[in-house]
């Protein structure tokens, strides 16, 4: 906004005391006045207009709103440091460290050993520090510099990379594990009935290749597991479109389990009509065999186990597998979708699994978008159900 300018007092008073003496002196009214409005206006082409004075900027203040301004937004955690202590830190940075790490110290607010490195290294150099903000987390912490003794941490929490690794190095060496101790078996036995001198008669030749028959069918199993899962997992992301009957599927898988020997005792309790989902036939087909199968290896001998199909509220299919058997303790069911995780591991085994059963049932069913749960009491027996979404319509 421009300046006002404003008349200087003493020219007012000296025009209206020109304008009075004008009226005592015999002069006309009208002459004084206009004498008075002439003066005025004299003084006001003669009065300079004043200086406008430039506003005082805070140049510090300034500078320090858009750095804020501009790491503010950042997804990644950034800390801004001068010498020492921390002058900015984005809500990125303020979510994993704690709203108190603005305007501390950094030796104080990073904590670690390994983190006051950085006060002592150069542009782009970086640490890792596990447990760095506590539990199993791994962060990367990387300096920059900016200028005039400023520099900058980047901070990059690499804990989901650590923990895929560490997932993907224990699934090697289990599946390792896992096929070496029916190879070991089968190379013994192999060798031991090739051997001339090996005192065998034929009731233990035979013996000896049904062992071989069992393990190598215990091999081929698990080769065929592990590609399975690897295959479900490929498609994670592909969610399925084709329309489906839950129940007519369920039938159908139940009726040709329970045709087999030894596994008649699987039966449909419910298959509520009309259920149609969004799914894969094959891997649903895969997820309701694998069920049946755990729960035939698992439950009662002699008890039956039941398949059962229905709503679940008004957005959902619900399909449950129940048997009858000992039960699973509350401590295993957080595990129950691991890879190679057995309650039993000898049990495991003799009965034929391969311990990678629920761990596919669980990459189908988020492949679906569905839950799946675990419920068991000892001594009574397990209920396994997956939900489903029903399309919207």
């Amino acid at each position: 906004m421009p300046a006002k300018r404003t008349l200087p007092l003493s020219g007012i008073l000296l025009a209206l005391i020109a304008g009075a003496g004008m009226l005592l002196a015999g002069a006309s009214l009208w002459l004084s006045a206009a004498v008075v409005v002439l003066w005025l206006g004299s003084l006001w082409l003669v009065t300079p207009e004043p200086e406008i004075q430039p506003e005082k900027v805070d140049v510090a203040a300034a500078r320090s709103d858009a750095i804020h301004d501009a790491i503010e937004p950042i997804g990644q955690p950034l800390l801004l440091l001068d010498g020492n202590r921390i002058v900015e830190a984005n809500q990125a940075a303020r979510a994993a460290l704690g709203e108190h790490v603005l305007g501390q110290d950094a030796r104080i607010a990073l904590r670690h050993p390994d983190a006051m490195k950085l006060l002592d290294l150069g542009d782009g150099d970086s640490v890792s520090i596990p447990g760095f903000t506590g539990g199993r987390s791994l962060w990367q912490l990387t300096r920059r510099n900016v200028a005039d003794g400023r520099w900058m941490i980047e901070l990059v929490d690499r804990t989901a990379e650590a923990d895929m690794s560490k997932a993907h190095t224990d699934f090697v060496a289990n599946a390792s594990h896992e096929l070496r101790t029916p190879l070991a078996a089968i190379i013994g036995y192999a060798e031991t009935l090739g051997d001339p001198d090996a005192p065998t008669d034929a009731e233990t030749t035979q013996r000896f290749n049904g062992i071989i028959q069992r393990e190598a069918a215990r091999m081929l199993s698990l080769v065929e597991d592990l590609m399975t899962l690897s295959h479900v997992e490929a498609e994670k992301h592909d969610r399925p479109s084709e329309p489906l009957d839950l129940g007519q599927l369920a039938a159908r898988v139940v009726g040709e389990v329970s045709s087999l020997k030894g596994k008649e005792r699987v039966e449909l309790a419910v298959a509520e009509p009309g259920l149609i989902v969004l799914g894969d036939a094959g891997q649903l087909e895969q997820l309701l065999r694998n069920l049946i199968d755990n729960a035939l290896k698992y439950g009662g001998a002699d008890t039956p186990v039941s398949v059962a199909v229905s709503h679940q509220g008004d957005a959902s299919a619900r399909l449950a597998v129940a048997d009858q058997g000992p039960g699973i303790a509350p401590e295993h069911l957080p595990h129950l979708t691991r890879r190679f995780y057995r309650t039993d591991p000898g049990r495991s085994r003799a009965s034929g699994g391969t311990g990678l059963g629920l761990a596919i049932v669980k990459h189908i069913v988020e492949r679906h978008q569905g839950e799946i749960e675990f419920a068991s009491t000892l001594g009574e027996g397990t209920t396994v159900t997956v939900t489903l979404p029903l399309p919207k319509s």
